[in-house]
């Protein structure tokens, strides 16, 4: 059971997790061991991600997301499979709880009346001052 947050849990079985060869230097290693980590987790099958989460955990993901709503996310970064595979889960349920956050809604407004005189008293200002930088036989024209 790997805990996300107080109401968001997920099964470590929902988690699928495969071992790939890392690319990059490390010599003959490199050809032999498989440390890079692949996960894979499927958003839309998953029955503890609500809806809401659900969608925007699959726009959060983006490229990381195929059509099918899963999300295939790759560590190879650390040298050793078990921090390999440490950092891939850290990295989703970072992701979740990322999703998990419900954005405010924006209110829209219109400016007062009073702001939009004041703005455009201020372009008026400006105008005469830009004005005023002009040649003086320029000016009457």
């Amino acid at each position: 059971m790997i805990v996300i947050n107080d109401s968001i849990s997920i099964e470590e079985d929902e988690i699928d997790l495969s071992f790939i060869r890392s690319g990059g230097p490390g010599g003959q290693n490199v050809n032999k061991v498989s440390s890079a980590v692949q996960l894979r987790f499927d958003v839309r099958g998953c029955k503890s991600i609500g809806p809401g989460v659900r969608v925007r955990l699959e726009k959060l993901a983006g490229r990381k997301s195929t059509k099918d709503g899963v999300i295939v996310l790759t560590a190879n970064r650390q040298r050793t499979q078990a921090a390999n595979k440490k950092q891939a889960i850290e990295r989703l349920v970072e992701m979740i709880r990322q999703a998990a956050i419900v954005p405010n809604r924006r209110v829209a407004t219109r400016p007062s009346l009073s702001q939009k005189r004041r703005r455009l008293e201020q372009k008026t200002k400006r105008s005469h001052v830009k004005k005023m930088r002009t040649r003086p036989d320029q000016k009457e024209e």
